[in-house]
């Protein structure tokens, strides 16, 4: 089963993390705190986050600083940022989150009903890639377990058909998960959400090829499965 997704909330005022908490809470999720951005930097050096809530504002290292270490680490420059701010700013200042790395910017006060749904698409988002890397790591094992031809040989052992007639099935049901997704986004026009589903799904047909691959009567090679990053 897939475990809970990692919200991080970094903000330096607790009234304002607690606030975070009580709208987030119905999301059902583990939400993580950071009272500052070094401390954000460290939780991200342990933990994977399906999406960081970022306060711009805060003493020393500021949100816009922050975002820049976080999308410079290979480890976490995919994670989405939500940039929430009580300034009053302009264009330019807009421009400047967005260019951060940020895929959405929030001012406060913000609807707590639309700050949710925001963060459940990533969450959602998150989940997918969670299954898609299960999905992909029994397949890689199938391959390994005597299959390195590329495809099952004649009269394989009921358990192989077996485990290839259950991958195919995990993997159709996070196929159409996937389109379902795709379909609501496609509504709620959030281009960044709007691109990382195209993402996964492109992983999802690489998974489908390799997995086709191996069923009898296929060709001899298994083209590669796409990395998980």
């Amino acid at each position: 089963m897939v475990q809970k997704a990692k919200i991080l909330l970094v903000d330096d005022r607790p009234e304002n993390l607690l606030a975070l908490e009580a709208i987030l809470s119905a999301l059902d999720q583990t939400l993580v705190r950071a009272s500052s951005g070094e401390e954000a930097l460290k939780a991200l050096l342990t933990d994977d986050f399906a999406v960081i809530l970022l306060d711009v504002q805060m003493p020393g290292m500021d949100g816009f600083e922050t975002a820049a270490h976080i999308k410079r680490r290979e480890r976490t420059r995919d994670i989405p940022i939500i940039f929430l701010t009580a300034i009053n700013h302009g264009p330019h200042h807009t421009f400047r989150g967005y260019a951060a790395g940020a895929v959405d910017y929030i001012s406060k006060p913000f609807d707590p009903w639309v700050l949710r749904a925001k963060v459940s698409v990533f969450v959602e988002l998150y989940m997918k890639n969670c299954q898609l890397r299960e999905q992909a790591a029994l397949l890689r094992l199938q391959m390994e377990n005597g299959q390195g031809a590329g495809r099952p040989a004649a009269g394989e052992p009921p358990e192989t058909a077996g485990l290839l007639a259950e991958l195919s099935a995990r993997l159709a049901a996070v196929e159409e998960q996937a389109e379902a997704l795709s379909k609501q986004l496609d509504e709620s026009a959030d281009a960044a959400a709007v691109a990382t589903a195209a993402h996964l799904e492109r992983k999802l047909s690489g998974l489908r090829r390799a997995l086709d691959a191996l069923e009898p009567g296929a060709g001899s090679s298994v083209p590669p499965v796409a990395s998980q990053s």
